[in-house]
């Protein structure tokens, strides 16, 4: 059996104005995420795809990120076959950090005391 390639995007060509989904834990989240993301943890992403069919609207895509990509990989695939334009950041938040893209700390505010 073949697939097709897992469509993915390096977290520092992600638009600014680009549609994220978080699909880490809530402690994850809690600890550090980006600004504007809608989070839906993987294992509710099937219960809740009418939220998020509905949050990123008509003809835009959704950038999905975990930790380091391997959450990820799977919801883009699954959001893929049902038809959404989804790709993966490459890296999670691991790599988002590392490009120096901007988060939201556990009290709210950008700062660089970022945890994972």
């Amino acid at each position: 059996m073949h697939f097709a390639q897992l469509p993915q995007v390096e977290a520092a060509a992600v638009p600014a104005d680009g549609f994220l989904l978080d699909v880490r834990e809530d402690d994850e989240w809690a600890a550090g995420h980006v600004e504007g993301a809608l989070h839906i943890p993987m294992g509710q992403v099937v219960a809740r795809f009418g939220e998020l069919t509905e949050s990123v609207g008509e003809g835009h895509r959704v950038h999905v990120m975990c930790r380091v990509g391997g959450r990820s990989a799977q919801v883009t695939q699954y959001l893929v076959a049902q038809g959404l334009d989804a790709v993966n950041v490459d890296g999670g938040m691991l790599a988002w950090e590392a490009a120096g893209r901007p988060m939201v700390g556990r009290e709210g505010t950008a700062d660089g005391a970022f945890v994972l």
